[in-house]
């Protein structure tokens, strides 16, 4: 039974690997676009494509299994709309609908997507999902991959290196590191601090029994100046990639909106998750799924953000606390149920982790010493304290007490790794 088992393995990779020589080139093709609104419209504007020397990502599973996300891409066959490539994600446009600015005015932010150079012509297709968590069409973009305006000249050209190496890039998860605020003569420090995320990766479960499952490389890109901006400190700081606190004037919130830098720096090697890393000791950090993931390296509790914040851009999955003082606006339609795995509003819990809760624990689960320690429904998360329910009492999806994951996320982030890895 296991040769069998095996042999079927193999054969499913041969398809794979069939499908994806036969549709797509080994590079990446990337479409910059522009995503403008306010809280209750959004409008999409093509931007540019761009040829990249690497693909990072599977060349078995091109389809998403998922359906993580805010937004969803297809790139679909031209003549006959069969489905060739999709995934999930999310972006800061996003969040942003959801401030009270976008209650009060418009803005665009550069955001792209990335999938395996075609052979032919395709349809990328971009999809919002609507308050009710159905995905909807918003724009369709035709495109020819002999095309002559497709630039594939690279922008911001820096040399790669070798954090943690498992193997071949289409088997394992592809971790890039891009520094921020690290000045020429702080590139030290940036590969010292490289060396510091891998290792401290791989101290938390599951990620401690995947580390033959990871490739982790960083770019050698030195910023002007040391640090970043501090808006509210009056700090302004001349970085490669323009990160900020401040994101949406929240404090903790360090992101940037340069969209192109990001890209353009991550173009210098494979990958399948791009993590900036911030010269700052100032507490903070952010992260979208399958977007980026930013965190600061030096301050005390760098490496719980670390992984929180990988947490996020790379699982999907939610905050669970909800005593935040981030500014969001009925971020959670009450009504519909999260696409996030770790949270449920239990309108449609059996699609969650209901198979992982005992049939003793009561659903809603009190937040009481007895189950404190149990896998059930807990009332509070995503930033919401009624009607949005988390896993567990804590995990590092909520604080840094407990020091671990909980079961839930600790199965989603296994399974994540299990689709890239395959």
């Amino acid at each position: 039974m296991k040769h069998l088992i095996l042999i079927t393995l193999i054969a499913v990779n041969l398809v794979g690997f069939a499908q994806f020589d036969k549709f797509f080139h080994d590079k990446t093709l990337r479409m910059d676009y522009y995503h403008s609104g306010n809280t209750g419209e959004e409008d999409y504007y093509f931007d540019e494509l761009i040829e990249e020397p690497y693909w990072g990502g599977s060349k078995v599973n091109l389809v998403d299994t998922f359906e993580y996300g805010k937004y969803y891409v297809k790139v679909v066959n031209t003549s006959n709309d069969s489905l060739l490539y999709s995934r999930g994600y999310s972006t800061l446009f996003g969040e942003w609908q959801t401030t009270n600015e976008a209650s009060e005015t418009k803005r665009s932010f550069s955001e792209a997507v990335v999938f395996p150079y075609p052979k032919q012509n395709v349809d990328v297709v971009l999809y919002s999902r609507n308050r009710d968590g159905i995905f909807e069409e918003k724009f369709r973009y035709k495109v020819n991959p002999e095309n002559y305006f497709i630039k594939c000249d690279q922008r911001l050209v820096y040399p790669s290196f070798d954090v943690h190496i498992s193997g071949a890039t289409d088997k394992n998860v592809d971790i890039l590191i891009l520094p921020d605020g690290y000045s020429k003569e702080e590139m030290g420090l940036f590969i010292d601090d490289c060396r510091v995320f891998a290792e401290g990766l791989f101290e938390y479960a599951p990620y401690d029994k995947n580390k033959d499952k990871f490739n982790i490389r960083g770019i050698l890109a030195p910023s002007d100046d040391s640090g970043n901006d501090i808006p509210a400190d009056d700090v302004w700081k001349k970085t490669i990639l323009n990160t900020s606190f401040y994101t949406f004037d929240s404090e903790r919130y360090c992101m940037t909106i340069d969209n192109k830098s990001v890209r353009d720096l991550a173009a210098n090697a494979p990958y399948d998750q791009i993590y900036i890393l911030v010269n700052n000791k100032k507490y903070g950090g952010g992260a979208i799924y399958n977007y980026y993931n930013v965190s600061v390296n030096s301050n005390e509790k760098s490496s719980e953000i670390f992984i929180h914040e990988l947490g996020h851009g790379f699982v999907g999955l939610a905050d669970e606390y909800y005593n935040s003082s981030t500014s969001y606006n009925d971020f959670y339609n009450l009504n519909a149920e999260p696409w996030e795995s770790n949270i449920t509003t239990l309108i449609d819990f059996d699609s969650k982790w209901k198979d992982m809760v005992k049939k003793r624990i009561p659903i809603p689960t009190p937040d009481t010493e007895k189950y404190k320690n149990k896998v059930g429904v807990f009332e509070g998360g995503g930033f919401v304290a009624k009607g949005v329910y988390r896993p567990m009492h804590d995990c590092m999806m909520k604080s840094f007490g407990g020091d671990s994951f909980c079961p839930v996320c600790s199965k989603a982030i296994q399974n994540m790794i299990n689709f890239y890895s395959e």
